[in-house]
């Protein structure tokens, strides 16, 4: 039996894994990628895809594509016994903050279709139908046993594995991580479904009742919608033994409007747990997406997170495996991406108990007073600036992380380990000019210096780390970072900002890459 040797072994191809193989694909590594299912799900799941998502699609040239088979969520309209509260329009909330202003409602199977389609189309296969049955590690690499579509036993070897294989995974267990957390008492349930009823299907429709919440989430397509609920305290079937009819004479009782289910696509029960582990990786193993966090459903973090994780280990993987970077480096995955996901746990637990908690002020604050006030709260600018930076994990960073240069930054609004802002240049945003898989550096020019001498030697000493933007200081550029003095923006590969300087001299890009990325020339 031939062994199979690779640079990464992806163990799961749910939006995790397979965005991690996309951008291993855009980075030039080489990779494996086994999933125990024969394809993507054909079930819809997770639905909301957020701003961060979508830029990230936008490197793969596929956020065109994804916003036009999802619909944006638009207006919410809050109900009480069948009469409209209030109305809050969310089509454009982040105005100015990304070019994707919205969530977009997109299916889970339709991102994985998406990324699949992705990987086919660069003549790389997802070893379906695979499951893994064991591996070990040393300081050299993994060697992995599978299990082939055929029964047969397959060797991997790889220098480093990912396990993007679920809440339940066994790569997880076998390194002895830990996964402490959460799990709410009540049962919740998701159906998507077609719907006629007096309303339009312009909104997401969330009705209000004394202790429960009926969320009505418009889906593409003629009057299709996803409902999410729950059942009351008390309901004592698990999970899979709950029929159909018992949904929906729940929607009907807590939603208490008159409609008509025409047609049922598919439907799950589910317990809603909190979770993260202790660490991200253990040796040349790592964990992703559900593996290493699972959340409530509030605000619709999970995929998004999952996806922001392999955003954030590929690019560290691959300066590794292309020998620009130390092996050190590794370990800012975990320095990042664990504060991140314990803060996400305890922002959407909130989130939750507000939205389906059962206590008393709970339900006075979501049945009485939030929905008058709730389009005059989400009007004010200082909350748009935090509510959807928050909702859309463009907010996340990374500031005191060990890459984050702050030595220079001290005059500056944005500082290194912020994402880089959002911005307008000629009319064009600025991420079209980062679509690379490399480092950027970008000066902000008054005009009066070319920059032609840095250029050339930022170009000879690093052409196949970064490349190299000058940029004209336009007044709201100015006004977004906080001085109207020239300087320079170093940004990582995810466009997180490394170090941002009034100084520009190529000793200041030196000093970072080989002092903090551990940058070794090859």
């Amino acid at each position: 039996m031939d062994t199979i040797n690779t640079d990464v072994l992806i163990v799961g191809a749910g939006p995790t894994g397979l965005s991690l193989a996309c951008q291993f694909i855009r980075h030039g590594v080489d990779f494996v990628i086994v999933e125990r299912n024969q394809g993507v799900t054909p079930y819809s799941k997770a639905i909301g895809v957020h701003a961060r998502t979508l830029e990230i699609y936008e490197q793969l040239g596929l956020a065109e594509r994804a916003t036009t088979e999802g619909t944006i969520a638009g207006k919410v309209r809050m109900l009480e016994s069948g009469e409209v509260l209030g109305e809050v329009d969310l089509s454009n909330i982040g105005e100015g903050l990304s070019a994707y202003p919205y969530m977009l409602l997109l299916e889970q199977s339709k991102n994985e279709g998406l990324l699949y389609d992705y990987l086919q189309s660069h003549d790389k296969e997802v070893l379906w139908q695979t499951e893994l049955e064991g591996f070990g590690q040393t300081e050299a690499g993994v060697t992995a046993q599978v299990k082939t579509s055929t029964g047969k036993t397959q060797v991997i070897e790889a220098k480093y594995l990912v396990g993007c294989d679920g809440p339940k995974s066994k790569i997880r267990h076998s390194l002895g991580l830990t996964f402490e957390g959460s799990t709410f008492e009540r049962l919740f349930y998701v159906a998507d479904v077609q719907i006629d009823w007096k309303f339009s299907h312009d909104a997401l429709h969330v009705c209000l009742a004394r202790n429960a919440v009926v969320a009505f989430f418009p889906m593409k397509g003629k009057d299709r919608y996803r409902i999410v609920g729950a059942f009351p305290e008390g309901f004592d079937k698990e999970e899979g033994e709950v029929l159909y009819e018992e949904i929906e004479r729940r929607i009907k009782e807590e939603a208490e409007i008159e409609l008509d289910i025409t047609r049922v696509d598919w439907f799950s029960t589910y317990n809603v747990h909190t979770r993260h582990v202790n660490r991200f990786s253990e040796g040349r193993c790592f964990l992703a997406g559900d593996a290493a966090h699972i959340h409530t459903p509030a605000g619709g973090q999970g995929m998004n997170t999952g996806i922001q994780d392999a955003y954030n280990l590929a690019w560290k993987l691959a300066c590794v495996l292309k020998g620009v970077a130390g092996e050190s480096m590794l370990e800012t995955y975990n320095e990042e991406r664990l504060p991140n996901a314990e803060r996400l746990l305890q922002t959407t637990d909130r989130m939750f108990n507000l939205a389906a908690g059962t206590n008393w002020l709970v339900n006075l604050i979501r049945t009485t007073i939030f929905p008058p006030m709730a389009k005059f709260i989400l009007s004010l600018d200082a909350v748009k600036t935090r509510f959807f930076p928050l909702i859309s994990q463009i907010g996340i960073n990374y500031r005191d992380g060990s890459l984050s240069d702050h030595s220079r930054d001290s005059d500056f609004e944005v500082k290194a380990g912020d994402r880089l802002p959002y911005l307008l240049i000629d009319g064009k945003s600025i991420y079209d000019r980062l679509r690379e898989a490399r480092f950027h550096l970008l000066t902000f020019s008054d005009g009066e210096s070319d920059y032609r001498t840095s250029r050339e030697e930022v170009e000879k000493e690093y052409a196949e780390l970064l490349d190299y933007h000058v940029i004209p200081l336009y007044p709201h550029v100015a006004d977004i970072f906080g001085t109207s003095k020239p300087f320079n923006v170093l940004l990582r590969p995810d466009n997180y900002i490394g170090f941002i300087s009034q100084e520009m001299t190529v000793s200041r890009v030196r000093l970072y890459l080989n002092e903090v990325i551990g940058f070794t020339a090859t």
